[in-house]
């Protein structure tokens, strides 16, 4: 009898939460509350309803979302199911949203109503036939030009829990995004299921040992605040998992909402570039937020001195 080789594979970061916090709760915005027991189901039915598609080992799956509980399950079930997960940039122009769908080789997008009309506007002119799944945070009519595949929901209501993950070889691709295109054509970027595991083992160990305001612990309430299709959310959906964290996904960012989220639920630890702190501290709102237990990593361009006196002023 051999030992089990135990590859460096994502879904094995759910061992863990799933044996010490399987009540902890996973939050969307006003939109989806649930716990990682439930999270567990959701991304089996999800790789069942992609595996239905005709969406398995090999394939390419986009996600053009707001930051959701829908895109945090794809961040699992995608690759997890030995597909890459394409983090689609919303930001980009339509041209260069065309020309990183045309690049990936997508085989499907499981697009938000909201950005339907983008999609619309380029969908005669990509390269591959792609599926399409329309995303939803309540009743919408169809978009109109698009010929969809299936609703989220709908899909993963008929989707089996018990679906069985097999294991791969730890240096299949996982994940795929794309620069921003400020020096030409946005140029992708790749990740194995070995690099992000070991990443997110990396920054656990790294901030878990960092004693008070500094560190990330597992009584912490966690909630992004740069996108998660830039660099995954800088990996931290995945440390947050591994830890068993509460999770908070905002969906839209828009300062009045990510406030009163910070305030309901008590969020503790986020990260975001220096203009989306200043744009949150700047806001109304910010005035009647108690904002002295939440502590966040910046990155992206350096923290001008002013800002971090006014982040110091509110503790």
């Amino acid at each position: 009898m051999q030992a089990y080789a135990y590859p460096l594979l994502i879904r094995h970061l759910l061992h863990t939460p799933l044996a010490n916090a399987p009540a902890q709760e996973i939050i969307h915005a006003d939109v989806s509350r649930y716990t990682y027991r439930d999270l567990a189901t959701r991304i089996g039915r999800l790789a069942s309803a992609l595996t239905g598609l005709g969406l398995g080992p090999g394939s390419v799956v986009a996600v053009m979302d707001w930051d959701s509980h829908r895109y945090f399950e794809c961040f699992f079930a995608v690759p997890m199911n030995g597909a890459t997960l394409h983090t689609g940039d919303v930001r980009l122009s339509p041209e260069q949203v065309l020309y990183t769908i045309n690049h990936a080789e997508d085989d499907a997008i499981l697009l938000h109503a909201d950005f339907a009309p983008l999609l619309a506007k380029i969908i005669d002119r990509i390269t591959r036939p792609v599926k399409l799944v329309l995303l939803q945070d309540g009743p919408t009519e169809p978009p109109a030009g698009l010929d969809l595949a299936g609703e989220y929901e709908a899909l993963l209501a008929a989707g089996d829990p018990d679906y069985a993950f097999a294991d791969f070889d730890e240096n299949t691709r996982a994940t795929l995004f794309y620069t921003t295109g400020t020096t030409g054509d946005p140029k992708g970027v790749t990740y194995s299921h070995r690099q992000l595991v070991l990443h997110t083992l990396g920054v656990a160990a790294g901030l878990g040992p960092v004693p008070g305001q500094g560190g990330v612990h597992r009584g912490d309430v966690y909630m992004p605040i740069t996108p998660l299709f830039h660099v995954h959310g800088w990996g931290f959906p995945y440390v947050a998992t591994l830890l068993g964290l509460k999770q908070v996904y905002p969906g839209r960012y828009e300062p009045a909402k990510l406030l009163g989220l910070i305030a309901r639920h008590g969020v503790t630890f986020s990260h975001c570039v220096p203009t989306i702190l200043n744009m949150l501290l700047s806001a109304p709102e910010a005035a009647e937020t108690d904002l002295s237990r939440w502590k966040v990593i910046i990155g992206g361009s350096a923290l001008p001195e002013g800002l971090a006196e006014a982040a110091l002023a509110r503790g």
